[in-house]
C-alpha cells in the first residue's frame, strides 16, 4: 500500500473502534441494565409492508425450512434461532423477521400461531442479547417486520405475551435511537431513522419522542438524497430499499394527523424519477455499484405510489451518471468518483462502465452481484474487467482494502479511485454525445482514460472512442483491454473473416459491432445478476498496447429490426393505406 492508501487504512481503523466504543457505552452492559422504561400501552396503527409475500413459504418455515441468503437450513424440531447459522447473512436475515410478511400472505390460523410462537420464541432467547441480532441494521429490519405484521402476530393473543412483545419492541426502538450514530452509515442509518419514526407513529405514549425522531428521519434524508434524486452509496439498489419503508411511514403519517414533512416529500419526489431514470425497458435495473437482480414487482408497487410520474433526467450530476435516449435505444453510463470509504462498501471500479439496451433487448451489461455466495465473487464483481469498460495492465481503476485485512472491522472499502471525472454532453440533431475522463489511473500508470461515446439521433448507431493519455513520460509500454459484457440472451458469432461480430437478440433484432484496426475477440463471461442464479454469457474484447495506438475506436450498428418492431412498422403502413 501506498503512504496514503495506509493512512486512510488507519483512520478507518480509529473510525471503527471509536463507534465500537460508542456503542459498547450506549448499548451495552449499561444500556442493558435499563432496558425496563416505559412499556407502550397498545398499538395504534400497523404500516403496510410493500415487499411482496409468497403464502406457500408458510408451509416451508412451519415445516422448519428457512431459505435465507440462498442458503437451506432445516431445524429438525430445534428453535431456528438455536441452530447454527451457516452464514451471517443468513443469520441477519433470521433475525430480521422479514419472512414473516409469508405467514401473513398465507392467511390460515396455523401461520397466525406459528408467527406468534417463533416471535416469542426470540424474545425469551435472543431479547435480552444476541451479537447478530442486536446488529443496529438487523434490529431497524425487525422493528419494521414487527409492527407491518403485528396483525398477525397479536390477532387472538393471550394479555401477557401482548406485553411481552410491546416491551420487547420498545427496548429495541431505544437501542435504536441511543446508537444512531453508530450505525453504518448510508442505508442503514437511514433505515435505522425510519423505524424509530415508524415506532413512534405506531405506538401509543410516544408524543415526547414525535419532534425528535422526526427531525432525525429528515436529517439523514436531506444529508443522504441528492439534488438529483441518488443516493451517496451511488448504489441504485438503495433507493428500493429506502422508499419501500419510507412510503409506508409516509402513509402512517397521514393517517395520524400528522402531515409528513416537506423534507419528506421532497426527498421521495427526487427518488422517483431516479427509479425510472436506471431502468431498461424491460424493466431491470442497470448494473452499476452493486446493483444485483431487479425486484420487477417491488419496483412496480414503489412507482404506483408515484402521483407525479415525471419522466427519468437525462443527466444526473450529483450521482455521476448518464442517460442518453434515442429512437428505441437506450445508454446508460457511470460518470462518476466512488462515494468516501465509509459508504463505498458496495461500490465497484466501473468509471466509464456503460450498459446499452434497444426496447426490451438489453445489449451491453455489467456482470453486477451475485444474489448468493456474495463472499466469493465479491471481489470478481467489483473489479474493473467485470464492467464494460476499459481496463489497463489488467489492474482496476480503484483499488479495495483486501478483506483478509481487517475484513471483519471494515469489510472492503475503495481506498483509492478516480478523483476527477469530468464530463461534457452535447445534444445535437445528429444525436447525443457524452465525453468523459477518469484519472483512476494517474497514480499508479500515469494515465487518463478517455470515453468518447455518441448515439445516433435514430438510435441505431453507437459510436465510441476510447483514449489513453499518458500525463508523464515513464519509459513503460502498457496493454489495455476495452470489453464490453454481452446478456446471456445475446448471441455472438464472429462474420467477415474476424473485422465484425454479429449480436442476434431473441426477437430477431441484430446488432453489428466493428473496431477497424483494432485486436478483436469473443470470450467468456459470466452474468452475476439473474434472479435464477449465474448465467454463462460472452463478452467482446479490444486488446492493444499503447506503444502502437493510444486510442480505438469501435461501432455499434443496428442491422436488423426484431419482429415487434416489424410488426409496428406494418401496421402503420397499412392504417396509412387505408386512410
Amino acid at each position: 500500500m501506498s503512504v496514503t492508501e495506509r493512512a486512510r487504512v488507519w483512520r478507518l481503523l480509529a473510525q471503527a473502534a471509536w463507534q465500537s466504543l460508542l456503542r459498547w457505552m450506549h448499548g451495552g452492559p449499561l444500556f442493558r441494565w435499563r432496558l425496563f422504561s416505559s412499556t407502550p400501552a397498545r398499538l395504534i396503527i400497523a404500516p403496510q409492508d410493500l415487499r411482496t409475500a409468497d403464502g406457500t413459504n408458510a408451509a416451508d418455515i412451519y415445516a422448519g425450512r428457512f431459505l435465507f441468503a440462498g442458503q437451506l437450513v432445516e431445524t429438525s424440531g430445534q428453535s431456528p434461532f438455536e441452530v447454527p447459522a451457516p452464514s451471517a447473512d443468513w443469520a441477519r436475515a433470521l433475525h430480521g423477521f422479514g419472512w414473516l410478511r409469508h405467514l401473513k400472505a398465507a392467511e390460515t390460523v396455523v401461520a397466525r400461531q406459528n408467527a406468534r410462537a417463533l416471535v416469542d420464541d426470540w424474545i425469551r432467547s435472543c431479547g435480552y442479547w444476541q451479537d447478530t441480532a442486536w446488529e443496529q441494521q438487523v434490529v431497524a429490519r425487525r422493528v419494521l417486520a414487527w409492527l407491518s405484521q403485528s396483525p398477525l402476530i397479536l390477532e387472538g393473543c393471550d394479555r401477557e405475551f401482548y406485553r411481552r412483545f410491546l416491551r420487547s419492541l420498545a427496548r429495541q426502538v431505544r437501542y435504536l435511537r441511543r446508537t444512531m450514530n453508530e450505525t453504518p452509515d448510508g442505508v442503514p442509518r437511514l433505515q435505522a431513522a425510519i423505524a424509530v419514526a415508524a415506532a413512534i407513529v405506531s405506538m401509543s405514549g410516544q408524543g415526547r419522542f414525535v419532534r425528535q425522531s422526526l427531525r432525525r428521519l429528515d436529517q439523514e434524508l436531506a444529508r443522504q438524497i441528492l439534488a438529483d434524486g441518488g443516493h451517496i452509496s451511488r448504489n441504485p439498489a438503495a433507493l428500493l430499499d429506502i422508499l419501500v419503508d419510507l412510503l409506508p411511514v409516509r402513509q402512517a403519517l397521514t393517517v395520524q394527523g400528522m402531515p409528513a414533512s416537506a423534507t419528506v416529500m421532497q426527498a421521495i419526489d427526487r427518488m422517483m424519477p431516479m427509479i425510472r431514470f436506471f431502468r431498461h425497458g424491460d424493466g431491470t435495473f442497470a448494473h452499476f455499484n452493486g446493483m444485483g437482480a431487479t425486484p420487477v414487482d417491488l419496483v412496480a408497487t414503489i412507482l404506483a405510489y408515484d402521483d407525479a410520474r415525471g419522466g427519468p433526467p437525462g443527466n444526473a450530476p450529483h450521482s455521476g451518471y448518464q442517460r442518453v435516449t434515442c429512437g428505441d435505444t437506450l445508454m446508460l453510463m457511470d460518470t462518476g468518483v466512488p462515494p468516501e470509504p465509509a459508504l463505498s462498501l458496495t461500490a465497484h471500479a466501473g468509471c466509464l462502465s456503460f450498459e446499452m439496451s434497444s426496447r426490451r433487448n438489453r445489449i451491453v451489461v455489467n456482470c453486477g452481484v451475485s444474489n448468493s455466495e456474495r463472499g466469493a465473487w465479491r471481489s470478481v464483481s467489483r473489479a474493473t474487467a467485470a464492467h464494460s469498460t476499459a481496463t489497463i495492465d489488467d489492474t482496476s481503476s480503484a483499488r479495495f482494502l483486501p478483506e483478509n485485512r481487517f475484513g471483519g472491522w471494515l469489510g472492503a472499502p475503495i481506498l483509492t479511485g478516480p478523483t476527477s471525472v469530468p464530463v461534457e454532453r452535447e445534444e445535437g440533431p445528429s444525436g447525443v454525445r457524452i465525453v468523459a475522463s477518469h484519472n483512476g489511473y494517474q497514480d499508479n500508470l500515469r494515465l487518463i482514460h478517455e470515453r468518447d461515446i455518441t448515439l445516433s439521433q435514430d438510435g441505431s448507431v453507437l459510436d465510441g472512442i476510447d483514449r489513453f493519455r499518458p500525463t508523464a513520460r515513464t519509459g513503460r509500454d502498457h496493454e489495455f483491454a476495452i470489453r464490453f459484457h454481452l446478456h446471456p440472451a445475446i448471441k455472438a458469432s464472429s462474420i467477415r473473416s474476424g473485422t465484425g461480430i454479429l449480436l442476434v437478440a431473441p426477437d430477431g433484432e441484430a446488432w453489428e459491432f466493428t473496431a477497424p484496426g483494432c485486436e478483436m475477440g469473443i470470450e467468456e463471461s459470466i452474468y452475476l445478476s439473474d434472479s435464477s442464479g449465474h448465467r454463462r454469457c460472452e463478452q467482446i474484447v479490444l486488446y492493444g498496447r499503447l506503444t502502437h495506438r493510444r486510442e480505438a475506436a469501435w461501432q455499434f450498428c443496428r442491422t436488423a429490426a426484431g419482429r415487434a418492431t416489424r410488426r409496428r412498422v406494418s401496421d402503420t403502413a397499412s392504417s396509412e393505406l387505408d386512410l
